[in-house]
Order: structure tokens, then C-alpha cells, then sequence
């Protein structure tokens, strides 16, 4: 039996999990770390609490497996969230300032009304938002004393989170990260495949501190072998929403995914064809291998699986998170509550990192139950946010069949309500796991595993379909009803 190790590090847990030569898992364990928020908009992690995490479930993973039949490890990551580091002592110079984090809202905000967003947007595909790595890197040259001077000094290291890990996991020997995770700093040109020198001076971010580009399934060097008592070969690499993608296999043009964590993150193949979206949404690098880029549209919502944490932590109305289709189910039909989670912002395809959040349609019936369906809603009305710019942007046609994956796909209610809501099938797969499943399937591309992406797409299983059950006048008036709820919350009506 031939073995991958895939590590799977979130943005509330780091994962690791161990796959057979047949994609199954056999191996697995999780271990959450701690959020730090020191002001209103801001989010950070201990980079310490993620490479400590990401090591301990490595070993434990590793310990219920034959380690001499672990051939690869293939890595999967939170996007945007940016590490610098000291090259000599390895050690961060700061908290890791987390993809959800707003605090540099106000520098995007200078830079559009500079009229530069348009010139970001043709190289990058992105919008000028602080939910990008660029604007994290600068402010903390600009914030942590010294960072400046050292940086310049060729002393620092950024990288994205997988960046971090393989610099880490290799002892410091290999600093690389992958075009998809390249793609969504906001300094790398996916038109031309590299580096671009006019963004790095817009930000004032010294060239020597990026990791050199690698393919997707590509050599990222071997482990050191005191970490796991031997070396293992890290083969593959990629964004987690890129990852989410490959384990869907969406490998054919018109194919979807949607993955639904912390946030929601739709990604929509287009091919080698580059998409310019007219509605908001991004043009992202799905996975690049031998050298050559598959195109995405990409829609991203801030808040999903996050707002039934709320409901937990925040409103303490449950206990845990399975209590929501309970409540919801029992929700008075007559009351129309919506939720507009926008805790730290709206994403796609909004854009307004100056909203919060909102509650509409109170009255004095209004309890646990109509608030639980309001959230869960939230993630179905945001996802046809998506879709709907989505099916405006491609022109590709053909029928919608959305596949899904992450941990909020459990909720049977959140499922259908989202097939209600696209008028469209939602099929859930076998293994749930894709971002992990699809950094397996990377490394084991570049580890020889797989002959090809089509025969790992051979192991793709259709665990159940959600089909429309709404009827179009319901359907519509709920959605109606979002629309509202949203354009009274943004920030710039």
C-alpha cells in the first residue's frame, strides 16, 4: 500500500490526514488553536500555535499508519493569511495577520480612490481589498519597529500560510509557495506567471522577501528528518479553495465547487480561459500544472459555517452546531427574518469592507429558532449571490450542478435550502474532505501515484443530490427579501 499525508492547516484547526493509494482516508487527527482579535476588524493567529498544531497531528496521524508506506505529503492552506519571519532564526516577527482581518481597509481605500484598482485588477484578477495578502505585508513593515530596515536588508521572509509550513517542514532549507496561492497576494501577475515589480513598489515590498513559484504538484522539497524519523517528499501544494477544486475534481470547464468553513468559497473552472468578471467576482488560478494555469471565477464569502459559531458563542442560543437544523425546521413560517452576516464585511459580490452585520425583521415572536434559520439561510442567499454573477460572467452554458464540500455540508437543511435557492442540483460527495483530498491528489501527481487527473477523477463519489424543492414564487420572494436586507446594511447606501 502506497500512502499520502496530507496536511489540511484552516483557519480555526490544523488537520492531517493520512490517504491510501485508493483515496481512502485511513488516518486522521485535528487539533483547533486559538483566534486572537485585538481590536474590532482584526483577526490573528500565533504562527507558533499553527506550526505546533500542524506538527502534533502530523505524528499522531502518522503513528496510526506504516510510516515506510507514506511516500508524500501534500499541504493545503487558509489563503491571504500572511507570516514574515526572520530568515536566520526562523522565528515570526509578528502575529499572523488572518485572511478575514480589515485592519488595512483604509490603505485600500487610498490606493482605489487613486484610481489604481482597475491596473491591479487586469494583472491580479482581484479586487483592491484588504482581504489580500499585499496591504497585510506593508502594514507590518510598517508597524512591527525594525521590520523595515531588516527587510530591505534582505532579512525577512513572507509566505502565505503553506509557505511557512514547507520552510518549516524542510528546516529552512526550501522557501516556495504555488501559483494558487501566489494568485492571491495581490503581487503576483497571472497573466505573465511571476512577480510583478510596479505592485511590489505600490506596496513598498522588497523582491527578496517572496518565495520562488512552483507548480501545484511540483518537488517542494523533502521533511527534515527529525520532525518524523525519516524524509518524506512534500509534493503538492495549494490554496485550500484551489484544493477544495482538484478533490472535486472539477477539472472540465463549467464545473463548480462550493465549500462551505468559517467562510463559503465558490470557484468556477473556466479553463486556460482568463475571465474578466463584470460582477465582482475574481479571476483566480484553480491549480497549475506542467507550467500551465487553469483559469477560475472565484466568489467569496466572508461569513458561513462562522455565523452558527455565533449563534454558539456569541448569542449562546445552542450548544453545539448540529442543534441549527432542529431549530431552523421548527422556525414560524409566517415570520421573515433575514441575517446579513457581515461581521467583518460582505465579500463577492459586494465588496464593502466597511458594513457589519444586521438583523431584520424582528418582532416579539421572533426566538431561537427564527434566528437559526436565518443564519443558515444566510449561507444560501449569499451562495446564489454567487452563482447568479457567476452564470453573468461565463459564457459556457449548460446545466448548473453544484458540488459541495466542508464541514457546514453536514446540515441537510443547509443543503437543500441552497438547492431551493439556485434552482439547481447540489450534489454532496462521499468523502466531504476535499481539501485535504485534493492536496493528496496533488502530491500524488508529482509523486507518481497518479498516472493523470482524470484517473483520480475516476474516484469521485456522489454521496447524495439536493434537489429543488421551492417553487419559483417562494423562492424568488425569499430571495427578494435578501436582496433588501443587504442593500440596507452596506455601508455606502
Amino acid at each position: 500500500m502506497r500512502h499520502i499525508l496530507a496536511i489540511d492547516q484552516g483557519t480555526t484547526s490544523s488537520r492531517a490526514i493520512v490517504f491510501d493509494s485508493a483515496l481512502r482516508p485511513v488516518a486522521t487527527a485535528q487539533q483547533e488553536f486559538p483566534q486572537h482579535f485585538p481590536r474590532s476588524g482584526w483577526v490573528e493567529h500565533d504562527p507558533e500555535d499553527i506550526w505546533d498544531t500542524t506538527l502534533a497531528t502530523c505524528r499522531k496521524a502518522l503513528e496510526q499508519v506504516d510510516m515506510t508506506q507514506v511516500e508524500a505529503i501534500g499541504i493545503t492552506n487558509q489563503r491571504e493569511t500572511v507570516v514574515v519571519w526572520n530568515r536566520q532564526t526562523g522565528r515570526p516577527i509578528h502575529n499572523a495577520i488572518v485572511w478575514q482581518d480589515r485592519r488595512t481597509a483604509e490603505h485600500c481605500a487610498r490606493l482605489r480612490a487613486q484610481g489604481l484598482e482597475p491596473m491591479i485588477t487586469e494583472k491580479t484578477g482581484l479586487l483592491l481589498d484588504p482581504y489580500f495578502s499585499a496591504s497585510k505585508i506593508a502594514w507590518l513593515l510598517d508597524n512591527v519597529e525594525g521590520a523595515r530596515v531588516a527587510a530591505r536588508d534582505g532579512m525577512l521572509a513572507f509566505g502565505t500560510i503553506d509557505s511557512f509550513l514547507v520552510w518549516r517542514l524542510t528546516g529552512g532549507r526550501v522557501h516556495a509557495t504555488d501559483a494558487t496561492n501566489a494568485s492571491r497576494t495581490m503581487l503576483y501577475d497571472i497573466n505573465a506567471g511571476r512577480w510583478d515589480d510596479d505592485l511590489l513598489r505600490l506596496f513598498d515590498i522588497p523582491a527578496s522577501m517572496l518565495p520562488e513559484i512552483r507548480d501545484s504538484a511540483d518537488d517542494f522539497g523533502q521533511t527534515d528528518p527529525a520532525l518524523f524519523g525519516r524524509a518524506i517528499a512534500i509534493s503538492g501544494v495549494a490554496g485550500d479553495q484551489q484544493a477544495a477544486t482538484v478533490g472535486q475534481a472539477c477539472f472540465s470547464p463549467g464545473m463548480m465547487k462550493s465549500t462551505y468553513g468559517t467562510g463559503c468559497f465558490a470557484l468556477l473552472n473556466t479553463g486556460s480561459e482568463k475571465v474578466t468578471s463584470t460582477n465582482r467576482l475574481l479571476t483566480t488560478i484553480a491549480y497549475q500544472l506542467d507550467g500551465k494555469p487553469t483559469y477560475a471565477l472565484e466568489g467569496s464569502i466572508f461569513v458561513a459555517g462562522a455565523v452558527v459559531q455565533w449563534l454558539r458563542d456569541g448569542l449562546g442560543i445552542i450548544s453545539d452546531a448540529s442543534e441549527t437544523q432542529a431549530l431552523a425546521s421548527s422556525a414560524d413560517p409566517e415570520q421573515r427574518v433575514y441575517l446579513v452576516p457581515a461581521f467583518t464585511g460582505l465579500g463577492a459580490p459586494y465588496w464593502d469592507a466597511e458594513c457589519r452585520g444586521a438583523i431584520y425583521g424582528l418582532t416579539r415572536g421572533t426566538g431561537p429558532a427564527e434566528l437559526a434559520r436565518a443564519a443558515l439561510e444566510s449561507v444560501a442567499f449569499q451562495t446564489r449571490d454567487l452563482i447568479e454573477a457567476m452564470r453573468a460572467d461565463w459564457a459556457g452554458g449548460g446545466e448548473t450542478v453544484l458540488r459541495v464540500d466542508g464541514g457546514m455540508t453536514a446540515s441537510d437543511w443547509t443543503m437543500q435550502a441552497i438547492a431551493d435557492q439556485l434552482a439547481a442540483p447540489v450534489d454532496r460527495p462521499e468523502v466531504t474532505e476535499t481539501t485535504a483530498l485534493g492536496a493528496a491528489c496533488l502530491a500524488g501527481l508529482a509523486s507518481g501515484m497518479f498516472a493523470s487527473k482524470e484517473e483520480f477523477s475516476k474516484s469521485w463519489k456522489q454521496q447524495r443530490r439536493f434537489v429543488p424543492q421551492l417553487d419559483e414564487a417562494r423562492r424568488q420572494a425569499a430571495y427578494d427579501g435578501w436582496k433588501d436586507a443587504v442593500r440596507r446594511t452596506l455601508s455606502r447606501t
